[in-house]
């Protein structure tokens, strides 16, 4: 009896045909909890949204409210193969080097003279090239200044196709890594990059050329506003043709626009779904007559008068250290 009993009020808790409940409720009961949660839920998700709008009216659709990064930019090299920053190769073996010219003919691409003169402004060297806003009226898109591969000489790839690799006498490309606003130099003094080797190694790196002369970053390059403000393109076609008896993408039938959706229109293609003209400034570096058959450990630093020296915890800061070692025999 007692377990017909305890099955009997498992039933009646669940429906109560007596009283009508279910689950010791009664249906108005539950409609009014359901009712409660409705509305506080609606309301979470309305105090989320007006959150989340009130948020947003803050933010520019162009650069950060707030700029939370190092007081010193990083830098960077090419070619490098791995993450390691070393340079290693034979004179002798071709494959060992050939690979280090083909990853900076694929770097140099786009700084192509024919290009950079489609996509960016000639600008007047020496100062910086600002584009402000005025008041609550937006200055954009932003143009870009040209970089032309020239400008690299000795380290462009024109005239030697293997930037000096096969001959012992390598070039390294420099780049400093972009802030947005950021302008560095101070009363037109242009920042320059300084390379040296490292204590242990000072009488190993020889004799060094810098291109642009002093390796210099011209101040008309900054200040960079963005991928978002940078004027934006569409590719029409693109070629292979042969430069410098290399296979190189070339760019046709360049078309400046605003939005992505104006490519679909003018039945072009969005060239890597967010491509801007704006061409980081370089600076290549020669060695002519470094030590062979050994590691050179080298150090390039950033050098300007408001650009505060790394921290010595961070490698990257203002500087970048590579392993440059030639094997010839």
């Amino acid at each position: 009896m007692s377990k017909d009993g305890e099955k009997s009020g498992w039933k009646e808790y669940i429906w109560n045909p007596r009283t009508r409940e279910f689950m010791g409720r009664t249906a108005s009961s539950w409609g009014l909890i359901l009712l409660f949660y409705v509305v506080f839920y609606i309301f979470l998700a309305g105090l989320f949204a007006l959150t989340m709008y009130v948020m947003l009216q803050t933010l520019d659709d162009y650069k950060p409210t707030w700029q939370d990064r190092l007081a010193t930019p990083g830098m960077v090299i090419r070619p490098k193969s791995d993450e390691t920053y070393e340079i290693v190769y034979d004179t002798r073996n071709t494959e060992t080097w050939d690979l280090y010219a083909q990853a900076l003919d694929k770097f140099l691409t786009p700084y192509n003279n024919s290009l950079q003169t489609e996509k960016n402004k000639e600008c007047t060297p020496d100062e910086y090239f600002l584009q402000e806003d005025t008041g609550d009226v937006k200055n954009n898109p932003k143009r870009s200044c040209q970089f032309n591969r020239t400008i690299l000489e000795a380290c462009s790839g024109i005239n030697d196709r293997y930037y000096g690799y096969q001959i012992g006498q390598p070039c390294i490309i420099i780049k400093l890594n972009r802030v947005i606003g950021m302008l560095p130099g101070k009363d037109g003094q242009a920042p320059f990059v300084t390379c040296a080797a490292k204590r242990e190694d000072t009488d190993k790196i020889g004799e060094m050329v810098y291109f642009p002369p002093n390796g210099i970053f011209n101040l008309m390059y900054y200040p960079y506003y963005g991928k978002k403000a940078q004027v934006r393109f569409c590719i029409k076609s693109i070629a292979n043709i042969v430069y410098n008896n290399r296979v190189a993408n070339t760019h046709i039938a360049i078309q400046f626009v605003k939005y992505r959706t104006q490519c679909r229109l003018l039945k072009m293609s969005w060239a890597m779904f967010l491509q801007v003209n704006y061409s980081q400034p370089l600076v290549a570096v020669k060695f002519l007559n470094i030590t062979t058959n050994e590691d050179v450990n080298i150090e390039c630093r950033i050098n300007a008068t408001n650009i505060p020296i790394g921290s010595e915890r961070d490698k990257f800061a203002g500087r970048v250290s590579f392993k440059l070692r030639i094997n010839t025999k």
